[in-house]
């Protein structure tokens, strides 16, 4: 087990924590020219690292300097899959060292920007650095990122279908490698959910791929019909593809062993041939040229064991091989001819080939050719040596069988701990959602509550205010019955004094009158026209006292003076108290009697409200109030001369709020005009 893999179990489960799915084509780069150097010399280097037609050194050149240029950009998607791609081509380049520090990276900034598609391709990249060498590790980190997939899948936020392949990929690897400890029916499964994944993600290159690894989990489990069936698949999903051929190639070499383990050697060599007719194909692939030779031949000689021409065949493989340096093929070619020789009762050579597999085991790490190898050398050594082999073959069998249980027992309690640390991380959401409801719950039902209160409240305001307007309107009609009873006192003493001039001085006068008339008459002293001039006077003083009795006698006021009057009478008294000059108008071409009750208090206790702002805040020594008719509208004005204050920055008070209130009770509008050391100006406009 490698270090990574024991330091990095906690990272592997943060991804339920990261979950979201990110635009991954989408490159966030600093928009400023060198940035756009920088990433374009880093494509290009990725471009000429990957071409394989450029030498090998200097690919390696490309590779680091691509790595050197990406690390000195910021964390982020487009540097996460920069890394992607370099770890990938070390990798190729046979760099291990270097690709799984690079991982190892990729992985650090994946974790750093939340990004689980990252996380997820850096365990894919762990996985395919360890599957040929460290299988446990290698399960360990596909079964990572296979959770991972399965958790985007399984959140609102993730497009699945982009996923599908990758994921696809993912569980293939996993199959292939359950499918090395012999745990068939467990790759069968992962098999059958790749191939799904593919479909769904619409990219079937892999299909193929996916078919034949069942066809062989089928004949290992030696149900031979269903294997036929699979490798038939395989081939049929390559047709019309850049991998036809190959998989026609593999297709049938597949089959023909099928038929092999199924002991039907005439069509195992029909399918060989079919392979073999590829000629063009195979000569540019001696390794797998080879291959099918020496699977031709080796079938041939289990078909009949007599056969001398099989020798050519193995032969011929044998050459291919030893030009390219198979030595894994070599391996195989060698235990096939010990097994020849040994049927043809050539023990010496028989031996040499054995030994030669035997010495080369632990380079081509095949320790089934070496259990077969063992197997042949029992057979054809003496007794002494045969009891040695026979030993070494007990030995390496019951090691085999131990590793493949230890590996299936390993794979198994990895699944299981990562089964069961996801259900504990699904347990703990549960419980979380049951918490959030919880709390939802709860602030619905404060919430409820809440409103009920505010409900309740805004009625007992309602109330409140209803009771108000009640009783402003009482106090407008006691005012208003007060004024009109001062009114009705007036005129009364009006007519008593009018009775009493007409009656009481205007009758003395007219006797006074009279009777200088009279002397007038009898007398004729010389003073007639002096008295003439005082009775046209008398004349002239009754006249105008009978006028001013007539005037007093009549009611010369009009039915709006009331209201007026409360209103003037309100603005005197308030001004005199706090020692104020005022000026009052009212234009006479509003009907004061015709306007509703309601309106002429909202108007009267704004200009009670404005009064008492004034006298508190705006320091003035005057104030005109004015009433104006305008479009069947009353517009109300008061104006002082006070220090003001700034519009724009002023913090209104309950007053001013009260003004507002009443004005859009009556459906009209209200401006508050000052500034600083210029007076205040409210205006009113209402509708009749």
């Amino acid at each position: 087990m490698t270090k990574f893999s024991s330091n990095s179990v906690a990272i592997s489960m943060s991804f339920l924590f990261f979950i979201f799915l990110m635009g991954c084509n989408n490159i966030t780069i600093d928009g400023n020219d060198e940035a756009k150097v920088k990433t374009n010399l880093i494509e290009e280097y990725i471009t000429k690292a990957n071409d394989k037609t450029i030498a090998q050194e200097d690919r390696k050149i490309s590779v680091n300097n691509a790595y050197n240029l990406a690390g000195g950009l910021e964390d982020s998607f487009y540097k996460r899959r920069k890394y992607g791609e370099i770890s990938k081509i070390y990798r190729k380049l046979e760099i291990y060292s270097k690709s799984k520090s690079v991982t190892d990276e990729m992985l650090k900034i994946a974790v750093s920007i939340g990004d689980s598609i990252g996380m997820a391709r850096a365990y894919v990249n762990y996985g395919v650095l360890y599957r040929n060498t460290v299988l446990d590790s290698a399960y360990i980190n596909f079964n990572r990122a296979d959770k991972i997939y399965i958790a985007l899948e399984n959140s609102n936020s993730s497009n699945v279908a982009e996923q599908a392949f990758d994921h696809g990929s993912v569980l293939i690897d996993l199959a292939k490698l359950t499918r090395k400890i012999k745990n068939y029916s467990e790759s069968e499964d992962l098999t059958t959910r790749a191939i799904r994944k593919f479909e769904l993600s619409g990219n079937l290159s892999y299909l193929p791929l996916s078919y034949s690894n069942l066809g062989i989990v089928a004949k290992e489990m030696e149900r031979y019909d269903d294997a036929v069936f699979y490798h038939d698949k395989a081939i049929e999903n390559a047709e019309n593809t850049p991998k036809d051929t190959l998989y026609a190639v593999i297709g049938n070499n597949n089959i023909g062993t099928v038929y092999k383990s199924a002991k039907k050697y005439d069509k195992a060599k029909e399918y060989y041939s079919r392979a073999l007719s590829y000629t063009n194909f195979l000569k540019k692939r001696p390794k797998r040229l080879s291959l099918l030779l020496d699977n031709l031949a080796y079938v041939n000689f289990l078909a009949n064991k007599e056969d001398d021409s099989v020798l050519d065949l193995f032969n011929q493989a044998f050459t291919i091989r030893d030009s390219v340096n198979d030595v894994v093929g070599l391996s195989t070619n060698n235990l096939h001819l010990a097994e020849y020789y040994q049927a043809k009762g050539n023990d010496s050579l028989a031996k040499l080939y054995a030994f030669k597999v035997k010495d080369a085991a632990p380079i081509v790490n095949n320790n089934v050719e070496l259990l077969q190898t063992y197997q042949l050398l029992t057979e054809i050594s003496d007794s002494e040596e045969g009891l040695e082999y026979a030993k070494n073959y007990v030995k390496l069998n019951d090691s085999l069988v131990k590793e493949e249980r230890a590996y299936v027992n390993k794979f198994a309690r990895i699944q299981f701990e990562s089964d069961k640390k996801t259900e504990e991380i699904a347990a703990i959401s549960r419980e979380n959602q049951l918490l959030i409801f919880a709390i939802l719950g709860l602030s619905v039902l404060f919430l409820l509550g809440y409103v009920i209160f505010r409900q309740q409240q805004s009625n007992k305001e309602l109330l409140f205010e209803q009771k108000q307007q009640q009783s402003n309107q009482e106090i407008y009609r006691l005012l208003l019955s007060q004024q009109l009873k001062l009114e009705e006192g007036r005129k009364m003493e009006q007519h008593r004094m009018s009775e009493e001039l007409h009656d009481g001085v205007l009758g003395r006068l007219f006797g006074v009158r009279l009777s200088l008339d009279g002397i007038n008459q009898r007398a004729n002293d010389g003073f007639t026209e002096s008295r003439n001039v005082f009775i046209d006077e008398l004349k002239s003083i009754e006249k105008e006292i009978r006028l001013i009795s007539h005037d007093l006698g009549t009611d010369t006021l009009s039915p709006d003076v009331a209201y007026v009057d409360v209103v003037e009478s309100l603005v005197s008294d308030l001004c005199t108290v706090h020692k104020m000059e005022f000026e009052f108008a009212n234009d006479e071409n509003i009907d004061w009697e015709t306007i509703d009750d309601q309106k002429k208090v909202n108007l009267f206790r704004i200009i009670q409200e404005s009064l008492q702002n004034i006298f508190k805040h705006a320091k003035a020594k005057s104030v005109k109030i004015s009433f104006d008719y305008v479009d069947d509208k009353i517009n109300l004005t008061i104006l002082d001369d006070g220090i003001g204050f700034k519009s724009s920055k002023v913090k209104r008070g309950i007053g001013l709020k009260n003004i507002t209130s009443r004005v859009t009770q009556m459906n009209g509008v209200v401006d508050f005009i000052s500034n600083q050391d210029a007076g205040t100006k409210v205006s009113v406009g209402i509708p009749i």
